[in-house]
This record gives C-alpha cells, structure tokens and sequence, in this order.
C-alpha cells in the first residue's frame, strides 16, 4: 500500500488567519457543509456555506470566514442528503465539551519562553505514570492540569525523568481514565483544554521532566462521537467515513476500530499523533492497546484476525516520527511480548523504541504475592529480569503497578501483598522488593502515581492520590528516590544500573535468593552487583560470587530502618572481594541481607 501521497488534510480544521479563519472539512458523501457560530448568531438561515475544494476529488470542502477570532464557538452543519445533521469539527482543537461546541484555538497564542529542554537519553529513563484527574497535589485545582503543575516537585525531588500523562484528550464526561476519546485533536476542557496541557508540559520541562503522551488509535469513543456516520454514510451497522463497516471494526470497546485502509482515516489519526509531538512539544507518544490495531482480537495473528492495514500504518508512522523527531521516545503497549513492535519498519517491524513488557510484571507481581515462601518462584522472576527472547533491554518497560495493573478486579501491589493491612511489616518489605527488582533490572523502568508512598486504594479515576501518605510513609518515599537515584547514577558510581549488561549469577529457588550482576562497559563504578532475598528468612554470613576483586561498596540496602522503623536494619557492610571462585566469579565475599529485602554494591577499586 502506497503511504506516501500527499496529504489532503492540509489546513483542516478551523485555521486563523490575519483577517479571519478558514474553515475546512473532510466529508466526501455530504450534499452541502455549513458552518454556523458565534460569528453569525447561531442563524442557520445566514450560515457561510462551504464549497467542494479543486475538482472535489479529494472529498474536502472550505470556506473562508472573515471577522472570526480565536475564542468563537462553532459547529458544522451536514446535509446528508436525508438530512441536516450537527457535528463537531474532526480537527477542533478546543471543545466547550465533548458535547459542546468547538472553540477556534490560535495555536501561536501560547508564550513557551526560551526553556531549552533535551529529552534525556533513553538509558536515563525513569518513568512515572500520571492520571492527571486523581493526581494533582492542589486542592482547590484539583483534576486538572493546574493542581497536577503543584505535584511536580515532589516528581523533581523524586528524580524521575519522564512523565507519562493517560490519555488527556476530550472525552465523554468529566470523568474518565481517557480511554474513550471523542475528539482525538482537543484537550479535555476540565483539564484545563489546550493552554493548561501547555502550562503543564511548560512546567514540566522546567522541572527537568520530559513529557510522553498516551494516545488512543485502536478505536474512538465510543460514545459522544460525532466521527460516527459524520456525512451520512456507512455499510450496514457501520459507522461510516472513519471506520471499518464490517466486522473489523469490533473492538472490546465498541465498534469503533478507526478504517486505517483509508487514507484521509490514516493521516487523520497521523496528524493527532504529530500534534503533541510537534506543537505541543511532547518527548514522546505511548500507543495503547496496539495489539488491537494490528490485530482484531488483539493476540490472534492468523490471516482472519490479522489487520495488515493497521500493522502497516504503525510502521509508517513510527517512521515518520523517527526520520523527523528521532529524539522522541516510542512506547507500544502490545503485551504479546512480540520483538516485531520494537524491530524497526525497515526490517519489517512495527518502529517503536520499546513496549511494555507482559513477561515482567506477571511472573514478579505473582512472587510477591503469594502467601507462602515455598511457593515463590524466584525462577520466573530471574527469567522475567533477564528477559530472553523479548528483545534488548532498552526495549522493554518495565513496571509492578500501572493503570491495568491496579484497577479493574486488581488492586495496588501493598494491599495485594496484604489485603486489609498495607500499611504491614508484609506488605512494605514485598512492595519495596519489588521495586528494587524494577529499579535493577534492564529497561526503562515505570512507576504509577502513589506507588512511591504506598498509596493501597485500587485506582479509581474519581478518586485524588491520599497525598497523606506521602508524608506518613515518608521512609518509603525516600527508598524510591535512592533507588531512581541509583538506577540513573546520579552520583557517578552506579553506571551499570544504565547499562545493557546483566547476567545472573545465582537463581536458587531452594533458598529464594537472586543475584545479578549488571554493567555497561565494566570497571569502577560501573559493575553492581544487586542481591535480592525473595525469603522471610534472615541471609547471614551468605558467600555470593562478585566479578572482580577488590572492594565493593553497598550503596543500598532495603532493610534500613531509614525507610521504616519496622525494618530490621540487618546490616549489609561493604567488602572485599577476596573469597574463593563461586557463581562463576573467581572471587567472591560474604554479605548480609535482611528478610524480603536487597543489597546493591557496585565496585570501588
């Protein structure tokens, strides 16, 4: 398929100019197209009519309006050929609503400073995913971009480096975790529309934080949706212009898979894409559910499931952005563990830089809960760290809580831990193991809100983050910012942590016990070794193999009494590496770790 014809899309939507806007509609079935608005008095008996563009081929039409200004509230009037019907502009950049009227947004009218921001390299990611309704620190701002601008110093001070916003696009209510967007080019008005998300990435990059946005192409809406049958037109049941009109276009979510066979569907979703990217500086775009694009029931690629228009599209966008914006971090959440999303279109993949990794957080989530240490299979937790066959390390997010992962029927990893009692010796010691295991092993690491002071409630996007946890769970908070600290050598003595090289040298399933050595190119301050104890059972006087002589310091221990007074503050000292050949290693020392918990030397000479 030919992805490389010129866009017919070009100034569509309502586009200011010096003396007014133009207005512009793809809509190739409608008899007539109208425009009506502030400008005219909402009369529909003096509306500008639009006209078909060049010889009408392209199924564009436009008007120029003079005396129109950004802030007017608009609709489109469509004569189907049955009858008038009332739609949003497919490009409005600014909704009163997701059933109100569309704003004309001047999109030059936002003052960005002179912040130079660079997003950082992908080894030095840390992300922290954000649910800009429930997040924000600022009560009298709260669920919106505003009151989430009040929460960034404690992100700054966390030290995470990349900020993934859930979808913030308008969509049906006030409420919502973004999912089920209407109108895929304007901000959710309760937010705070197109400035506040500005304001917010603005801000962010102030703080040091890059800004990755997760977009919605699988379907749309499905509710609150004028896309649907938008000129009249549609197969059967279907929905019209923008989707598939046969069984493709069932999705989990309704029947609402966007027609990514046709071109004007294809650019239409590009140019939301290129959006954020571009005008609103976005570092990065994270895809979701792209296993439904490729795909009709998401896991089955036999010829009857498979969708190669949507496989094809993936590509080509992901091309695009990587040839023009390389910088720019591409996330799929695919969860197939398919090493097909992160190869590149060139070699027949799909383009994206990393996705997120099923075979990680299952298999540690499903070690820290259960009940019993006999039946914690550190096995399939070394497996999940090393990660085989699901592709290099920095093409793998990895996480213990995400949005998935905490609502619908599960719930945060404490109260998985312990239901009832989160806030237990339990619940602390396994969440905070878990976090370690994240946080050392390789790929771009991921945090949810409130992971970092143990917030126990499922997520409920009607419900803030109890932001009195950070403050009582304060311990925990720093043993997150030790770790991001560690993970992204902010001290210049843990250069492994970013590096790509990992092999284990213990995995015993008999005493529970996992140690890794990780390094980028080897030496002082670069080789860590990391030691995780999945038992309840102190590890005393333990011989662990390490991969060069000479003194290794402990740069963390999760036991300390620093992050909990409940901790049993076994000490982990540093030592030297002088012991006989083990684990592979031709010397080795004896260390300590306390129960549920992990030691991190790194190398001193």
């Amino acid at each position: 398929m030919d992805f490389t014809a010129p866009s017919p899309h070009t100034g569509m939507g309502a586009t200011p100019v010096a003396d007014g806007v133009t207005f512009r509609v793809w809509a190739p079935n409608a008899k007539h197209v109208w425009v009506i608005g502030d400008f005219n008095g909402w009369d529909s008996g003096n509306n500008p009519q639009l006209e078909r563009d060049g010889d009408g081929g392209a199924g564009t039409w436009s008007v120029h309006v003079p005396g129109v200004s950004a802030g007017d509230e608009y609709q489109l009037q469509v004569d189907t050929g049955s009858e008038v019907v009332w739609r949003a502009d497919p490009y409005a950049r600014q909704m009163t609503s997701s059933v109100g009227n569309c704003v004309v947004y001047d999109p030059n009218s936002f003052d960005w400073g002179d912040h130079d921001f660079r997003m950082p390299a992908w080894d030095d990611v840390v992300i922290y995913e954000m649910h800009v309704g429930t997040f924000g620190r600022d009560s009298g701002s709260r669920g919106s971009f505003a009151s989430a601008i009040a929460g960034l110093g404690h992100l700054r001070e966390l030290g995470v480096s990349v900020i993934q916003v859930m979808p913030p696009f308008e969509y049906a209510g006030d409420i919502s975790w973004g999912y089920n967007p209407s109108h895929l080019f304007a901000v959710e008005s309760t937010y705070g529309g197109p400035d506040g998300f500005k304001r917010f990435i603005k801000a962010a990059h102030e703080n040091g934080i890059a800004v990755i946005v997760d977009v919605v192409h699988n379907h749309i809406g499905p509710s609150d949706l004028d896309l649907w049958r938008f000129d009249g037109w549609s197969e059967g049941e279907g929905g019209g212009i923008y989707f598939y009109n046969d069984e493709r276009a069932a999705t989990p979510w309704g029947a609402t898979r966007p027609d990514y066979g046709r071109p004007e569907v294809r650019t239409y979703l590009r140019d939301s894409a290129m959006l954020w990217l571009e005008e609103f500086r976005c570092d990065g775009l994270r895809f979701d559910a792209t296993n439904y694009i490729r795909s009709v029931t998401g896991g089955t690629w036999d010829e009857g499931a498979a969708i190669p228009d949507g496989a094809d599209y993936l590509s080509w966008l992901t091309s695009e952005i990587r040839a023009s914006q390389p910088w720019k971090l591409l996330i799929a959440e695919d969860l197939q563990n398919d090493p097909v999303v992160t190869t590149t279109a060139e070699q027949g993949g799909l383009g994206f830089h990393a996705q997120w990794d099923a075979g990680f957080v299952h298999p540690v989530r499903k070690a820290l809960t259960q009940l019993s240490d006999e039946h914690r299979d550190v096995e399939a937790v070394g497996s999940a760290v090393l990660g085989e066959d699901r592709g290099p390390a920095g093409t793998r997010v990895i996480y213990t809580e995400s949005h998935d992962e905490v609502a619908n029927g599960k719930t945060r990893l404490p109260e998985a831990v312990a239901p009832g009692d989160a806030d237990s010796w339990a619940a602390k010691k396994r969440a905070a193991l878990g976090f370690v295991t994240v946080m050392c092993a390789p790929g771009l690491p991921m945090l949810f809100q409130g992971q970092e002071f143990l917030e126990d409630r499922w997520f409920d996007d009607s419900v803030q983050l109890d932001w009195g946890k950070s403050e009582s769970n304060s311990g925990i908070v720093a043993l997150h910012r030790d770790l991001i600290r560690l993970r992204r050598n902010a001290d210049g003595v843990s250069r492994g942590l970013r590096g790509a090289g990992i092999s284990a040298l213990r995995v015993d399933n008999d005493t529970k016990l996992i140690a890794l050595h990780r390094w980028a190119e080897g030496g002082v301050h670069d080789d860590t070794v990391v030691v995780l104890n999945y038992s309840t059972q102190v590890r005393g006087d333990l011989p662990v193999g390490l991969p060069a002589p000479g003194l290794w310091k402990v740069r963390f221990n999760s036991d300390s009494p620093v992050y909990a007074p409940e901790f049993g503050g076994v000490d982990a000292f540093d030592v030297e590496a002088s012991g006989p050949a083990m684990d592979g290693c031709e010397q080795s020392a004896v260390l300590t770790l306390g129960p549920y918990s992990a030691v991190v030397l790194t190398r001193e000479s």
